[in-house]
């Protein structure tokens, strides 16, 4: 049986809590804490403590995750490395995913996507890689990639209690000067009936979806965004925009007779609390070149 150990030494500030509330703090799934309470595998100091004891400022935590708490992914591997390393440690990975690559198969035995590029990289480590969160193809910048399976739950409670944040930059189509100067977009969004790889504003059946704009930069018909994300829906930022008057430049699917090299939207911040700790992190990605003739 495969274990994923992880140990933690409590901070010299920490304030004492129960072994229950130190997990619950962490954001630790409850079924990994289920699994850790049954079969005693989180150790205080070299021993197992019940949930309702409490643990202080200088405990050493140990915990053994087996392999049946946690969810394997295997991928094809790809040596090729189009992607640049942002950020690494012994469980995470965040790197700059070019754009015009998928980001991860969409069925068994594909290949040549970046989670194949990654999972052939993270094999020289003998680690695999996880996938946290995805961008489109046809989009850039800066992904988190689970290194151990024992942190994706933890990062996934992140997203959707919305304490990890994703910025993007945009560059939208603007003639008019009328994008304000800050806005929230909020429409619900679905799959296209005519065009499946495509999303539309949807009042019946769609998904709410949430995005908040700040106007940087003017240039000529161009417009340079802060965007961030409430909601992750597919293609939520390049719809959003559209529908509201301002597609992106060089978006095939939104703004097909825009002639712009490549689509405008780049994933430049990340942040997130580390797994098993307090520690706030941001990671950015940096603006490729293509954009600087717009933010100039």
């Amino acid at each position: 049986m495969i274990i994923y150990q992880k140990k933690v030494t409590l901070a010299p500030d920490f304030s004492p809590m129960s072994v229950r509330g130190l997990l619950n703090h962490w954001l630790v799934p409850q079924k990994m804490q289920h699994f850790l309470r049954i079969n005693q595998d989180i150790l205080v100091n070299g021993h197992y403590l019940a949930f309702n004891r409490h643990v202080e400022a200088g405990d050493q935590i140990t915990m053994n995750f087996s392999e049946v708490s946690v969810k394997v992914q295997d991928y094809e591997l790809d040596e090729r490395q189009s992607f640049s390393v942002l950020y690494e440690d012994d469980d995470l990975l965040v790197v700059n995913k070019p754009a015009e690559i998928k980001t991860h198969p969409n069925g068994p035995g594909e290949n040549f996507t970046l989670m194949n590029q990654v999972a052939a990289y993270l094999a020289k480590q003998d680690k695999k890689a996880y996938m946290v969160h995805r961008i489109d193809q046809a989009t850039s910048g800066v992904l988190l990639i689970g290194k151990t399976p024992i942190v994706i739950g933890i990062l996934n409670r992140q997203l959707s209690q919305k304490t990890m944040s994703r910025q993007y930059i945009a560059i939208a189509n603007d003639p008019e000067q009328t994008l304000l100067e800050h806005a929230t977009i909020n429409l619900p969004i679905g799959v296209d009936p005519d065009n499946k790889r495509k999303r539309t504003i949807d009042y019946i059946t769609g998904l709410s979806a949430v995005t908040h704009y700040q106007l940087l930069h003017r240039k000529g018909p161009a417009a340079t965004l802060a965007v961030n994300l409430e909601t992750g829906r597919t293609h939520q930022i390049r719809l959003h925009l559209a529908a509201d008057g301002h597609p992106i430049l060089g978006d095939p699917l939104y703004f097909p007779t825009d002639s712009t090299q490549r689509l405008l939207l780049h994933g430049q911040t990340l942040r997130y609390t580390e797994p098993f700790t307090d520690e706030q992190r941001t990671v950015t990605a940096p603006i490729p070149d293509i954009f600087n003739q717009y933010v100039d």
